[in-house]
């Protein structure tokens, strides 16, 4: 990559960095301006090239989850970068790296890491104990279900994140350990109907995300819930996919019809 930039373009990739949480500036790298964040485990690198903007990101996993965000780079990415996108103007890049900086808060493990370091010195021995670092890791998942889903219902886009439910699918009781407990993937963000609906077994999903309704709920039901018109979730990832077939085989009403 030969392009240099203009005084403009540096402070518009500046911006976009500060702007959406990566507020470390790192050392130049030739061609890229490099970024890190106080708040997120991930290095981005900013480039111009003709009439697009480049994205070196640090991480495999946030790179593969951005598919939908603009396109893959077709030049040398800058040492330290294992993945990269390209988008066409400001507002796609403030919206490409708003979403990186949510998805490496959230994969592969940093919830729990969260929620090990905010619990390592709180005492663990009495059921009261016990309790407050339940509520505590399940606030840590709730805000990381808010950053992965975006603020939305994973079912209808409903974007008030105060009326929205952090729903396990596979229960936080029935999990083998806090890994399970706080997998960003073992977990959807739900409207209050539908979080009650998913929890209680009503509804599930299929893998491909159309919300699958037990024969239990009646044509009633299924209008008042807003489930006679077909449903389905967008985003679901392998992750989702490896807890589904919990939730069909032991919570699912309709489970072995």
């Amino acid at each position: 990559m030969t392009s240099r930039f203009s005084p403009i373009t540096t402070s518009r990739l500046e911006k976009a960095a500060v702007d959406n949480g990566f507020d470390r500036e790192l050392p130049r790298d030739d061609d890229w301006l490099s970024f890190a964040s106080t708040q997120c485990p991930l290095q981005i690198w900013l480039g111009s090239l003709g009439d697009r903007f480049l994205v070196g990101l640090s991480r495999q996993n946030v790179s593969r989850a951005l598919d939908e965000y603009g396109m893959p780079i077709a030049v040398p990415l800058p040492k330290g970068a294992v993945g990269g996108r390209s988008v066409t103007d400001i507002p796609a890049l403030h919206r490409l790296l708003r979403r990186a900086f949510q998805l490496s808060k959230t994969l592969p493990d940093e919830l729990l890491h969260t929620f090990e370091k905010e619990t390592a010195a709180l005492p663990k021995k009495t059921e009261a104990e016990r309790l407050v670092i339940q509520r505590v890791g399940q606030g840590i998942f709730r805000q990381g279900l808010v950053d992965f889903w975006e603020g939305r219902c994973a079912i209808t886009g409903l974007a008030v994140a105060e009326l929205l439910r952090a729903s396990h699918i596979k229960p936080w009781a029935d999990c083998a350990n806090d890994a399970e407990r706080l997998d960003v993937y073992n977990g959807l963000l739900l409207a209050p109907d539908l979080d009650a609906a998913f929890d209680r077994g009503f509804i599930t999903l299929a893998d491909d995300g159309i919300v699958v309704v037990a024969g239990a709920l009646d044509a009633g039901a299924r209008r008042v819930l807003g489930l006679e018109e077909p449903l389905c979730v967008r985003g679901l990832a392998d992750g989702h996919r490896a807890y589904l077939p919990w939730h069909r085989e032991r919570v699912f009403v309709g489970a072995g019809l």
